[in-house]
């Protein structure tokens, strides 16, 4: 059973299933996917993303602004808060710090990032961490701000292993995407040999960064089964057994060590 720990199940390419999502999902299952998060980036899109996946108790839902989304009203720390506070919510995020494709004067990303960690306080939820080209600001904010007291997971990791001891040192866990089969991901595959099992996840980040053997294609949750294909390959395990310790992991994470909620048969 393959958790697919972070998706955009709203933004997924529908096409190849003549805009029926129900069959998109029938293809997840018949891939071994059980379990999807669907992980919001903007609150602009947020209750239209609630109402399409509310009907399925396999997916879980978080709440958050992406670093790089621009909006009018910054979403406060009180608005975050009494949306994550839903029971259906197990996360806040994605949020984080994201210097690729921002210049310029960043600290409205920062006061986000603090936001969101304050909100993943006040509600006891982890977060979901989006880092790119901020390695130093997304690790001392986190310390300063106190994410510790949170957890979560830094997610479609891409960084230095430097970076990932410092997150593992925070509690947090290290989640990892069809990155890991890009070819020229070899210091990527170095940090998730690394990488204590306990603390692992795979994911998608559907519909963006499709593994190999189907890069350059639109991604989906059945795709994850290659990322924990590549990771057993890295680690001298099974699949199955990627699956089960992932799978648990996630359980321990986002629902407390409780049962994920499965598809009907």
């Amino acid at each position: 059973m393959f958790v697919d720990s972070h998706c955009h199940l709203d933004r997924v390419d529908l096409t190849p299933y003549a805009g029926d999502f129900r069959q998109m999902l029938a293809r997840a299952t018949e891939a071994g996917v059980q379990h999807m998060l669907c992980v919001c980036i903007d609150l602009a899109h947020y209750e239209a993303m609630r109402r399409l996946v509310s009907a399925y108790p396999n997916i879980s839902v978080s709440v958050g602004v992406h670093p790089s989304e621009r909006c009018d009203d910054e979403p406060s720390v009180e608005d975050l808060a009494r949306l994550g506070a839903d029971p259906a919510v197990v996360a806040i995020g994605e949020t984080g710090l994201d210097y690729h494709y921002n210049v310029g004067d960043l600290d409205w990303q920062r006061q986000r990032f603090r936001a969101h960690i304050e909100a993943a306080r006040r509600v006891g939820k982890p977060l979901i961490i989006h880092t790119r080209d901020a390695r130093d600001d997304t690790i001392r904010i986190m310390r300063d701000a106190g994410a510790d007291t949170a957890g979560g997971v830094m997610h479609c990791f891409t960084e230095t292993w430097e970076m990932a001891k410092q997150a593992l040192d925070l509690g947090f866990y290290i989640s990892f995407s069809g990155i890991l089969t890009f070819k020229n991901a070899e210091p990527l595959r170095q940090v998730a040999r690394s990488v204590p099992l306990e603390r692992l996840l795979i994911e998608t980040d559907s519909p963006y960064l499709a593994p190999v053997p189907h890069r350059g294609k639109k991604n989906e949750p059945r795709f994850v089964a290659h990322v924990a294909e590549q990771l057993a390959a890295l680690r001298g395990l099974s699949v199955a057994e990627i699956a089960e310790l992932t799978t648990e992991n996630f359980s321990r994470l986002f629902t407390g060590a409780g049962t994920l909620a499965m598809p009907a048969s």
